[in-house]
């Protein structure tokens, strides 16, 4: 089928690109709260699951075990931009299960965020792997490897006990068996694999069950620390800075999920193009959308909507905006 458009650019009052994609929203009994295009369709979640990668971890007693603060749990569950902060706590994670950056098999790139990135160059500093935006998510594998007493090389192979126990807990919170889905391999080396939109968003809406101890853990750490998960001047860290009551989490290629666990409901939303400035507005659309925000709140998803787009003279060309469903 062919999607919706969930979102445009306006450019000289006239719409100048057009962003199609499909959408899920799902309570924990499975019931479809609200949709749009093929929710049924199998798509890589990417780095929007990262939560439920963190939740085989805290599940494993791995977090228990070496004194993993919110802080350190917050950044498990992140892509970050690599600022100071970042490495920070990436590197005490490491510390604290014994374990290195040499043990670390996510690659390097450098810092997203300009600063960081320019710092490291002014200083004659090499971009490692610690500046890697997933840095965190490995630190926490590379802690359940010593936790199932697993060697730690090769920890991001599909056969390998860290990727087998984080494919049982993605699959048992998502209800989709994941040998019958295919597999990739994400930015970072670890397997992806793709799981239906509407699957994707049960697991959100599972995830944000109160009895699932676990999971209120990491949602918790986040909001104490919404800085971890992404940083500065990113979509992620600024709504739940201004928007505590939800979890959002960005995917590559346009995939955004998310639950809010007052309401009991999961998200889920996959731009067709792959593209994360559409991605962003059309979560915020959905959320706001949904009937369990105080007038306050729903102002302040109402903000997200849209983002203005100006030239490299700063000045307002335009703006990215979200299409209502």
């Amino acid at each position: 089928m062919i999607n919706p458009v969930i979102a445009e650019v306006m450019r000289g009052g006239i719409v100048e690109s057009r962003h199609r994609g499909a959408f899920a929203v799902v309570d924990a009994r499975d019931h479809v709260v609200a949709a749009e295009g093929g929710i049924a369709a199998a798509v890589f979640p990417r780095s929007a699951i990262k939560a439920f990668q963190c939740l085989a971890v805290v599940e494993s007693g791995a977090a228990d075990r070496f004194g993993f603060t919110p802080e350190e749990i917050a950044l498990a569950c992140s892509s970050h931009n690599g600022e100071p902060e970042h490495v920070r706590v990436a590197r005490a994670m490491l510390a604290k299960a014994g374990n290195g950056e040499e043990h670390y098999e996510c690659g390097a790139h450098w810092p997203i965020e300009e600063k960081a990135h320019h710092a490291l160059v002014h200083h004659g500093q090499p971009c490692r792997a610690v500046h890697n935006n997933c840095s965190g998510k490995h630190a926490a594998m590379l802690a359940l490897a010593r936790q199932l007493c697993a060697d730690p090389q090769d920890y991001v192979k599909p056969e390998h006990p860290v990727q087998r126990t984080i494919a049982a807990t993605i699959g048992r919170i998502c209800g989709c068996d994941l040998e019958a889905q295919a597999v990739g391999v994400d930015g970072c080396s670890v397997p992806t694999w793709a799981i239906p939109i509407r699957n994707m968003a049960l697991g959100f809406a599972r995830f944000a069950d109160p009895e699932n101890t676990a999971a209120l853990r990491i949602i918790e750490a986040v909001r104490q620390h919404p800085f971890m998960v992404a940083g500065t001047r990113r979509f992620d860290t600024e709504l739940m800075t201004a928007l505590p009551r939800v979890f959002v989490k960005t995917g590559a290629e346009g995939v955004y999920c998310g639950c809010i666990p007052h309401a009991g409901l999961g998200i889920a939303l996959k731009c067709d193009d792959g593209a994360g400035r559409a991605a962003e507005v059309a979560m915020a659309s959905v959320l706001s959308s949904l009937d369990v925000w105080t007038p306050e709140e729903r102002q302040i998803l109402l903000r997200f909507r849209h983002h203005g787009l100006e030239n490299w003279r700063a000045i307002p060309v335009g703006e990215v905006r979200a299409v209502p469903a």
